[in-house]
């Protein structure tokens, strides 16, 4: 392959009609901050593909519902749409679920420079500059599947490099037998190349701002160039204001730590370094399981409370979204062969352990409860495997504190 270089931008699942999520109280002082966050990522896309001269920008799917983002939503994409218009870059947007064409107001037209793939059928249009075609892009939006359909894609070879948009889930093995050059992917919102599925990358470049503690890590789009003789070097750029972090603590931490908050101040630290400037959304999983020496971490809802407020008020802020505090498994041995009431309490949890709590029976103590929601209700009655397992570890914990007068301090 030989033909001229070039440089293009992928980019997805923008979802401008959902807020940043996992958010149990909404922090006033950040809220304006987190309604505009999605619309900054998007922004960003578009004003990087202006700056970084780009020759085509590839869109693959799930931009926003138009009847869920509003005037807004449609307005920031055909603004955007135009400025690039103005500067000759072509839009080759591959439609997912959420922003099917059927959903697009047929009152309102596209630039010339957009073309919106129809669900029916594959195009293949080229990308020309000064007279002559450098590109084939190569795309179709989703017609609903889950995954995506490489044989569909299917088109007349040629000898310029090509581009696939698609939406969906996608294996590399499936993807190669497209041989295209490149695929542009979309619906996973967070990044992931599949290695093998093409001659330059197979990639999902993820949405421009993640939407909560499943979604940690940087956020952004992708930035292809292509020499001469077709070979492609794949950059990704972040794009996001707020970075969901998760932050997992183990009893030995907890244990060498002598003060918890002075531990947890300094993890703060370390992750606003790490992740730059840009406000953090942190979830925490303290644990106090093992036979290590543990340190309480003392009331779970004071310590949330003091992260909050120490940490995150500042510029930019590390907001505490969730603190997870997993109660410890294995108590001293000579608890366990006290003759109390806390002995026979802890012989019983280790009996109904190693049955993983099954011959346990709360139905009768709901019944006796009416202001219990039916939501609780229906964990208590009929716990999953795991939730049982969970139960039966903060029940053993709140026992534990009881029967010794406070709060757990195993040494």
């Amino acid at each position: 392959m030989s033909g001229e270089s070039f440089r293009f931008l992928h980019a997805s699942d923008f979802h401008l009609e959902r807020p940043l999520g996992d958010l149990d109280e909404l922090p006033a002082h950040l809220s304006e901050a987190l309604a505009a966050a999605p619309w900054q990522a998007a922004e960003a896309v578009f004003e990087a593909a202006l700056m970084e001269n780009v020759d085509f920008v590839v869109l693959a799917g799930d931009l926003l519902n138009p009847s869920l983002a509003g005037p807004r939503g449609i307005s920031l994409l055909l603004e955007h749409f135009e400025k690039l218009h103005e500067e000759n870059i072509p839009v080759f947007w591959a439609a997912g679920q959420v922003d099917d064409p059927q959903k697009w107001p047929e009152a309102i037209p596209l630039p010339d420079n957009v073309t919106l793939f129809p669900r029916e059928r594959t195009e293949s249009i080229p990308v020309v500059r000064n007279g002559h075609t450098i590109c084939m892009v190569v795309g179709r939006s989703s017609e609903g599947r889950s995954a995506v359909h490489v044989p569909s894609y299917r088109v007349d070879p040629t000898d310029h490099f090509t581009v696939a948009v698609a939406v969906g889930s996608a294996e590399a093995d499936a993807l190669a037998e497209g041989r295209f050059d490149y695929w542009a992917l979309g619906g996973r919102h967070q990044r992931r190349e599949l290695e093998g599925a093409a001659t330059v990358g197979a990639v999902y470049c993820g949405t421009p701002q993640g939407r909560g503690l499943s979604e940690p890590g940087g956020h952004g789009y992708t930035i292809v160039d292509v020499d001469s003789d077709g070979n492609g070097r794949v950059h990704h750029v972040d794009a996001d204001t707020f970075r969901y972090c998760r932050v997992t603590v183990d009893a030995a931490e907890i244990s060498a730590a002598g003060d918890i908050r002075n531990f947890l101040s300094q993890r703060i630290s370390r992750l606003q370094h790490e992740q730059g400037d840009r406000n953090l959304i942190i979830g925490w999983d303290l644990s106090l399981a093992g036979g290590e020496a543990l340190q309480a971490v003392g009331d779970p809802a004071q310590l949330l409370k003091w992260l909050r407020h120490e940490h995150g008020h500042g510029k930019p802020a590390a907001w505490t979204a969730s603190l997870l505090v997993r109660p410890p498994q294995v108590y001293p041995k000579s608890w366990h062969e006290e003759d109390t009431i806390l002995g026979d309490f802890l012989r019983a949890v280790d009996r109904h352990r190693k049955t993983a709590g099954t011959e346990l029976n709360l139905k009768p103590i709901t019944e006796e409860h009416s202001a219990l929601s039916s939501t609780v209700e229906t964990l208590l009655s009929e716990p999953s495997a795991a939730s049982r397992g969970e139960l039966l570890d903060q029940a053993a914990l709140l026992g534990v504190e009881l029967l010794r007068g406070g709060k757990v301090n195993i040494s």
